[in-house]
């Protein structure tokens, strides 16, 4: 059996209520607020799925189902339901039948647990994925449940926004409503396992250990450094993994070996192919600091959007790290204070509201089909579609001399630049040093706000800032970068980081923390090189040859408030979150040898002919 679960954080599953070991046989005491049953739910081919109903005791009438598919387990009792100001407390006040169900092979669920099975093809009458399991689930319930209306929803955070995503293709005419929540779109192109083909190297490594070292329990990797950074760097090539820890028996760790370019493999998990049409309304929901799996929900809110002619298809975006918006109040994350419980609201006003509204014919919501938290500003905007269409032009910051940033263009020619070496010897650590490990260390869900200054002053890291801004500069949108740049190698990567630099004496309000200086990433990403002209089908890099490249640093709502300063850091290296790049070209990175890792020199043009900078999505001041 594959087991590999991708994306939630094995601490938030207790927070949600779900249990990590197989539901409890035992029904609820008379004094519980739910009755708990636990059913094994047939499917077509006859497999049965385990799945755990929690029934309101004191019920009015007929109510609608909520269904989360998960892989993680179903809860044991109904305390993360009755939790006094709990997560779930305003879905419990409108009234729900909660349904919680295992995947195939996961724990009393029969079948084999196949991750991010890829859709049936549609011509096998007798294929089965998530898609037709979620249909004969809900089938099934709207059948068999007492006292349901007939209604149902399905909902989920990480791999069940996933699963949630996979129902929308085929939906059961009984599902009147969906959220799709943080879930991956493509595990190539920008999900948890690669940005933009760059391996994730910490997060791909430590995942597959976690979950495929033991078939009876979750085993944390032993690392025997306390910086993990350290570790990595001794591993060496990545090919040693394999020859001096995994031996071939990690199934994940193989596919990674094997499947080193966007092939048949990554692309048959990827959306892209199957998920074209909103047939049911869908609320997708995604975190600014989603530390995982921000491109998954923006990515299919924008595939569905292409066919929504009857209005379905939302987004929200707050400022939220993996599911963060689920598990606290969303006030702080790390030490940047919001000025609001962001989360909180979000559940009381934007999540009841949306299934009340479509499941209980209850009035009351109002939201626009874009609803998004401006950091920055901290304030909740409206938009009549994401990226907006009105009130924003695209601006570009360019790359000057004396590292400054700038709204004018360079206006010398032949090939100004900003050069640099790097070593894959010495990488750039990407949080401060020492790194802990991915699971179970507390850093790592809040990682992308560690003020950046940790690697101002390394000579392998080039940054350009704007002065002060004398008014404020909003960006509503796609934020992306615009690189000339050239390297000695044969193959590169590039890390592009747009940076909010605090005033000097900059004192956060109501919390008082002192930030003054301090660098926030607003917008990042990773290209690696070779993929310049196709994920499918890598090239080399023409050595001390000026090459463009546009990457994608993601969409952004944000105000560089009057008095920061706007930079932007570029640098080649980031470990251990990204694989080091060998800096020379060869047919599989995963392969690579010890000797194959050596030092480049990297420049960024900043001419007229070659104008390096960042475009940015400026919104119209009122």
């Amino acid at each position: 059996m594959r087991i590999l679960l991708v994306g939630l954080p094995l601490a938030l599953l207790s927070l949600l209520g779900v249990a990590l070991r197989a539901g409890s046989e035992n029904k609820s005491s008379r004094d519980e607020a739910f009755i708990r049953q636990e059913v094994m739910i047939p499917t077509r081919d006859g497999v049965r799925l385990q799945t755990a109903i929690f029934t309101p005791r004191h019920a009015a009438g007929p109510l609608p189902i909520l269904l989360t598919r998960t892989p993680y387990g179903v809860p044991e009792n109904d305390g993360g339901l009755t939790k006094p100001g709990g997560i779930f407390e305003e879905l419990v006040a409108d009234g729900y039948i909660f349904v919680w169900q295992n995947l195939r092979g996961r724990f009393k669920s029969e079948g084999e647990f196949v991750m991010n099975r890829s859709p049936r093809n549609a011509n096998d009458p007798h294929g089965i994925d998530e898609t037709t399991d979620a249909w004969d689930t809900v089938d099934w319930l709207v059948k068999n449940v007492k006292n349901n209306n007939g209604r149902a929803g399905i909902w989920g955070i990480s791999y069940s926004g996933w699963t949630t995503a996979m129902a929308l293709i085929d939906p059961h005419p009984a599902v009147k409503a969906a959220s799709e929540q943080a879930s991956p779109a493509d595990m190539f192109l920008g999900d948890d396992f690669h940005h933009n083909g760059a391996f994730r190297l910490s997060y791909g490594f430590e995942y597959a250990a976690l979950l495929e070292s033991s078939k009876e329990e979750n085993t944390h990797f032993q690392f025997d450094k306390c910086d993990t950074y350290e570790w990595y760097l001794s591993l060496g090539a990545l090919s040693n993994a394999n020859a001096k820890y995994f031996h071939g028996k990690l199934p994940t760790w193989n596919d990674f070996v094997n499947h080193p370019n966007y092939d048949d493999f990554w692309q048959k998990q990827a959306f892209e192919p199957y998920l074209h049409h909103t047939r049911v309304p869908n609320l997708n929901v995604a975190g600014w600091y989603d530390q995982e799996d921000f491109y998954g929900p923006m990515r299919i809110y924008e595939m569905l959007e292409k066919t929504d002619r009857e209005h379905l298809n939302y987004v929200v975006v707050g400022p939220w790290n993996h599911g963060g918006w689920m598990h606290n109040s969303g006030r702080e994350l790390g030490p940047i204070d919001f000025g609001s419980e962001t989360a909180k609201w979000f559940r009381a006003k934007v999540q009841a509201p949306w299934f009340a509204h479509w499941l209980h014919d209850k009035a009351g919501f109002d939201e626009p089909e874009a609803l998004t938290f401006q950091t920055g500003s901290n304030t909740w905007k409206r938009y009549n579609a994401w990226p907006p269409t009105e009130g924003v032009r695209e601006q570009k910051l360019y790359f000057r001399e004396g590292h400054k940033l700038s709204f004018d263009a360079p206006g010398g020619s032949g090939e100004a630049a900003d050069t640099y070496v790097s070593d894959p010897a010495d990488p750039v650590p990407y949080r401060q040093r020492p790194v802990t490990p991915t699971y179970p260390g507390p850093e790592w869900p809040v990682w992308l706000l560690q003020d950046q200054r940790f690697v101002d002053h390394r000579p392998d890291v080039l940054g350009w800032e704007t002065e002060p801004l004398a008014t404020s500069v909003s960006i509503a949108g796609d934020v992306k970068a615009d690189l000339f740049t050239s390297t000695s190698g044969t193959d590169s990567d590039w890390i592009v980081k747009l940076i909010d630099v605090y005033p000097e004496d900059y004192v956060q309000p109501v919390s008082h923390a002192h930030l003054g200086g301090y660098e926030l990433i607003v917008s990042d990403e990773v290209f690696r090189g070779r993929f310049r002209e196709s994920f499918e089908h890598p090239e080399a890099l023409i050595p001390n040859h000026p090459a463009h490249f546009r990457i994608d640093l993601h969409t952004m709502n944000h105000s560089f408030e009057r008095g920061h300063k706007i930079m932007v850091q570029v640098q080649s290296t980031w470990f251990p979150l990204i694989d080091r790049n060998p800096q020379k070209f060869v047919p599989n990175i995963f392969e690579a040898a010890d000797s194959d890792y050596i030092p480049a020199t990297q420049k960024v043009y900043r001419s007229r002919e070659l104008p390096s900078g960042v475009i940015l999505p400026v919104e119209n001041q009122q």
